[in-house]
């Protein structure tokens, strides 16, 4: 499969230009958005303190972890994460990001279905994506890719139903993200289209991963069924 030029053409490169595109999108809106300041002046920190104290969430933690754009929200230390630049940045980006990740801590309140379906996959789709490299490359150094294919076809389709949730969860978040910071008055009426940029452009990295996704497993049906 690896020289399949079917592959190449209609999974590789049309994935690799989305991925590439909503990357530039991100980085684009972040980092001019990183430069400008909010009138409020809060940090990223604090602005999502502000969220979750506001939702009576006092006893989850902002902690600050090293790298960029690692911010997260981790359900299982319900403790929300955000990288140096957003926990310590006072800027519309850093703000909006830390607002996001405090979306995901109001899901997590809320019992957000979609957010409990998404935690409830996370160990089948980590053994599924731990396996996937060996079982493709087993079945075509051996030359059983014909037995293999229906087994990658599975364990894509678990990859890709993850991904698939994934994409309401983060456009929730975002949503509640938004809400929050105006309602709260975070964040000043003319730094709202400054917020949603950022917020938007982060979004489009999980529909990218999405259609990478389902390129892949369509990709993979198919050649099952021309083998048949």
């Amino acid at each position: 499969m690896f020289w399949d030029y079917k592959y190449l053409l209609f999974v590789m490169l049309p994935g690799l230009l989305i991925g590439l595109w909503a990357q530039m999108k991100l980085h684009s809106a972040f980092g001019k958005y990183s430069q400008v300041p909010v009138e409020s002046g809060l940090t990223g920190a604090q602005a999502a303190r502000r969220i979750l104290d506001n939702a009576g969430l006092n006893d989850v933690p902002v902690e600050e972890v090293e790298g960029q754009l690692t911010d997260h929200y981790d359900p299982t230390k319900r403790a929300l994460f955000l990288s140096s630049e957003n926990y310590n940045g006072n800027s519309i980006a850093a703000v909006g990001v830390a607002a996001h990740e405090s979306g995901h801590a109001l899901q997590h309140q809320a019992a957000y279905a979609m957010l409990n379906l998404r935690m409830a996959l996370v160990p089948i789709t980590q053994f599924a994506s731990t396996i996937y490299g060996g079982i493709l490359l087993l079945g075509w150094i051996m030359g059983m890719m014909k037995v293999m294919l229906p087994i990658i076809i599975v364990v894509f389709a678990i990859i890709t139903l993850f991904q698939l949730i994934t994409l309401p969860v983060e456009y929730d978040a975002s949503s509640r993200a938004k809400e929050q910071l105006f309602r709260l008055g975070l964040v000043r009426e003319d730094e709202r289209a400054g917020v949603a940029k950022v917020l938007d452009a982060a979004a489009l990295t999980y529909v990218a991963a999405l259609v990478g996704s389902l390129l892949t497993l369509l990709y993979y049906i198919s050649a099952s069924r021309s083998r048949n």
